[in-house]
């Protein structure tokens, strides 16, 4: 896996009685785009907090390259971007105007700050845009504007929570291009946080977050993978009891999920004949589609991912 840039052991998390991480560990290599993928009070919006050293973790530890994020935080601060879900650009100052107050942050100045803002406007195609006021800008070149000012500064990792919320799909498929292009680039290192499945796809390995606990932790291939066939969805307008006569006639573990019973089975096609012909009548529509993310989830938890992190 290469160099860990990132150690995280044993980590937990309170908000009084509520645990929103239990025992979180895993490891981020250099050069790595990692994602950590969960849905509504799943913990990754704490762990996000917890990483860009916003909020000091209760129980366990984080290392980045090395450091203690408590007490290494203003070192670990001048290594990392920080891309928030929430929109850190003032509307009423043009991009430049933007980037130079983000360089004067990081003490920054003259012509090293100049070269710096030119060399990212042009990476992100904002050069003829740079006089504008954000507030004139669309939503996916205010989001590059963001990326270039979390970059500013040179950062060894790059940390984004939720960066495709409020994107249409093209400016998603460009986001993700920008982020293959600046590790391949810069061998910058990625962390990110999502809620949709296809972000998900495009990282090198994701940990899968549910009401604080990690469930998985692997390549998105990988994890597909272990489902082991394709995955079959059966309307019916007794699904519990279909279930069980699926299981009694075929075995596996057929679930009932939102008024579907739900089936993991090899050669999918040929299976959807077999339970066609066994049970005339029971089945008022069918469905066959290859292993999802989504599909793992359900797998690992029990039931369906829902809902948006905030």
């Amino acid at each position: 896996m290469g160099d860990s840039l990132l150690t995280v052991e044993g980590l937990t998390h309170r908000y009084g009685d509520r645990v929103a991480l239990d025992q979180v560990g895993f490891q981020v290599a250099k050069g790595e785009i990692f994602g950590l993928l969960g849905p509504n009070g799943g913990g990754k919006t704490t762990l996000f907090r917890i990483l860009s050293t916003l909020v000091a973790p209760r129980e366990g530890s984080v290392r980045m390259f090395g450091m203690d994020v408590v007490r290494d935080r203003g070192e670990i601060r001048r290594r990392i971007g920080v891309v928030f879900q929430a929109p850190s650009l003032d509307r009423k100052l043009t991009v430049l105007e933007n980037l130079r107050h983000q360089g004067h942050l990081y003490n920054l100045r003259g012509q090293e700050l100049q070269s710096r803002i030119d060399v990212l406007l042009a990476r992100f195609g904002m050069v003829d845009r740079k006089g504008d006021l954000v507030e004139t800008l669309s939503g996916g070149q205010r989001r590059r504007v963001e990326l270039a000012k979390g970059l500013l500064h040179k950062p060894q990792v790059l940390l984004l929570d939720e960066p495709s919320t409020g994107l249409d799909p093209r400016v998603r498929r460009e986001l993700s291009d920008y982020l293959e292009w600046m590790r391949g680039e810069d061998g910058m290192t990625i962390l990110l946080t999502t809620h949709l499945m296809e972000e998900a796809d495009r990282c090198d390995r994701i940990a899968i977050l549910d009401r604080g606990r990690l469930v998985a932790l692997s390549t998105p291939q990988q994890l597909k993978e272990e489902i082991g066939g394709d995955v079959i969805s059966v309307e019916t307008r007794q699904p519990k009891l279909l279930a069980e006569q699926i299981g009694k006639r075929f075995g596996g573990e057929p679930r009932v999920l939102d008024g579907s019973v739900r089936v993991e089975r090899a050669d999918g096609h040929k299976f959807i004949a077999e339970l066609v012909e066994a049970f005339p009548g029971q089945i008022d529509a069918i469905s066959v589609h290859k292993p999802t993310l989504e599909d793992v989830f359900i797998r690992l938890t029990g039931h369906q991912f829902e809902g948006e992190q905030t």
